[in-house]
């Protein structure tokens, strides 16, 4: 698991790399402003996008689990079949009749550039939404280098058209288009590629009798929870400006404020979920097949050692988004709002990186219908933030939602596991990791400080950040929570052996 799990984030840590490098390109070229208006086309389509297939990948994952499990490789194909009729029987029917009401349906938008860049997306929704199920097939048979590796390409893809189309073409295009027709070029690309690898590795479509029914009633609840998400993102693109607009801002810097927020502050944020996606990925298939053997204590083991993992990589990171936040932000983006966010939110690394191991546990688990309702109760909190707070706080009032929303999930989610999985004993590692971590932020922020009094900008902030490195390895090493020792010596000892060959 461990060495699947390595694999798996090394692509995904490739992929968010190239995706967040995209993401600084973007803000670059087409300005806070045009990456506000490609957010919020954005987040309208992935409720489509959402309600067509989002709830199925995880269930047909934890489906051929359990078909595995019964060595039943009839039913796994008649599920995977299942699958993709439900994915096509929302999907089409959702494409046909938005286009046929585009002038109805536009007027859904504050600002009237969001259209053109949805329905460009939107021409795209059965191929990505059949290709979200056969990469759920590819998940619930530990086929993970296929799953993350055709990710990565359709990344790879989108940057590259991305780019050459921003670069090379003159036209009056407004360039959040060009952005979106790469993103539809990727989609058609990932969902061929997929499709041919799942032939070629013996996958069949056989009659999905009992199979559609099953599936349907368990993905509701996972599509119902992500449906609610991608509506309530999709609603503060709305709400949030017009909030913004009513209490004094002109359109064009209300949709920069969300822009910084949306566009720039939370994909850093999202960083660590390269590495903790990865964990969910490898860990679902094997926490959903223990769970149907009725093997509790493996289920119990496996959802600590997750957890501690989960839990040493954010609050890892939490010292660096503390202490190089702002310089980062300016770095990446030119932007210093951004990176006064981003210092601001350091500590929401913890109850983010928790909500997003725990829920993939717990829907593993089928606890589909809980999660749904924490997740309501989350959102409930961050809708009121940012109905009542942007007239007093501005893109401050998101932070707060996001901060009440993360910290109310993470909470009833941990909770649940507790309920379904047993105790977990993390209270002891938690304390040694803020016992490490909490001397590295102070060091940092007092090297940070010298530094750039003698210092120019670039050479402090990576003489500070190459400090708090060390300091923190060091410190992880002492309270015993990694093993620096035994890294060391399989690093070097490597490469002894390789010199002295």
């Amino acid at each position: 698991m461990y060495r699947t799990a390595a694999v798996v984030t090394l692509f995904s840590a490739a992929e968010h790399c190239l995706g967040f490098l995209y993401r600084i390109i973007l803000s670059r070229t087409i300005g806070p402003e045009g990456l506000g208006v490609y957010q919020a086309a954005y987040t309208v389509f992935a409720v489509f996008l959402t309600v067509s297939a989002s709830g199925l990948p995880v269930t047909l994952s934890r489906v051929i689990s359990r078909h595995r499990a019964h060595g039943s490789r009839h039913r796994e194909q008649s599920a995977v079949t299942g699958a993709v009729l439900i994915s096509l029987a929302f999907s089409v029917p959702i494409t046909v009749l938005l286009f046929a009401l585009r002038g109805q349906f536009s007027q859904v938008f504050a600002d009237a550039r969001c259209a053109d860049l949805f329905y460009i997306l939107l021409a795209g929704l059965s191929c990505t939404s059949v290709y979200s199920v056969i990469r759920g097939s590819f998940w619930g048979n530990k086929r993970f280098f296929a799953y993350s590796f055709i990710e990565l390409v359709e990344e790879m893809i989108r940057i590259g058209v991305g780019v050459a189309l921003l670069l090379c073409v003159t036209t009056g295009i407004f360039g959040a288009n060009l952005a979106a027709i790469a993103v539809l070029i990727s989609y058609i690309c990932s969902f061929a590629i997929a499709l041919v690898y799942f032939f070629v590795k013996g996958g069949k479509f056989r009659s999905p009798k009992g199979e559609l029914r099953p599936l349907l009633s368990a993905s509701m609840p996972v599509t119902a929870m992500r449906t609610s998400s991608s509506l309530m993102s999709s609603l503060i693109s709305v709400l949030f400006p017009l909030q913004l607009r009513s209490a004094g801002y002109s359109a064009a810097r209300a949709m920069s404020e969300y822009g910084v927020v949306y566009g720039m502050v939370m994909p850093v944020m999202a960083i660590p979920c390269a590495f903790i996606s990865s964990i969910a990925l490898v860990l679902v298939p094997e926490l959903s097949e223990n769970f149907y053997r009725g093997r509790k204590e493996q289920v119990r083991a496996l959802a600590e050692r997750a957890l501690s993992a989960t839990l040493l990589i954010t609050c890892a990171l939490v010292p660096f988004y503390l202490v190089c936040g702002q310089d980062i932000g300016v770095m990446l983006y030119s932007n210093a709002a951004s990176g006064r966010m981003l210092s601001w939110c350091a500590a929401l690394l913890l109850p983010m990186g928790v909500t997003m191991i725990v829920s993939s546990m717990l829907n593993s688990l089928g606890c589909e219908k809980h999660t749904l309702g924490i997740f309501l109760a989350g959102s409930a909190a961050m809708l009121l933030c940012t109905f009542f707070l942007p007239r007093y706080l501005g893109a401050g009032a998101l932070l707060v939602g996001t901060a009440c929303d993360s910290c109310i999930t993470a909470l009833l989610s941990l909770l649940l596991l507790r309920k379904k999985a047993g105790a977990l004993r993390l209270g002891k590692y938690l304390a040694r990791l803020a016992a490490a971590l909490v001397p590295v932020a102070v060091l940092g922020a007092l090297v940070h400080a010298l530094l750039m009094r003698v210092m120019s900008y670039f050479p402090a902030l990576a003489v500070t950040m190459l400090v708090m490195l060390a300091s923190e390895a060091a410190m992880l090493s002492f309270f015993r929570l990694i093993d620096l020792k035994a890294l060391l010596t399989r690093f070097f000892g490597k490469k002894r052996k390789k010199i002295a060959a």
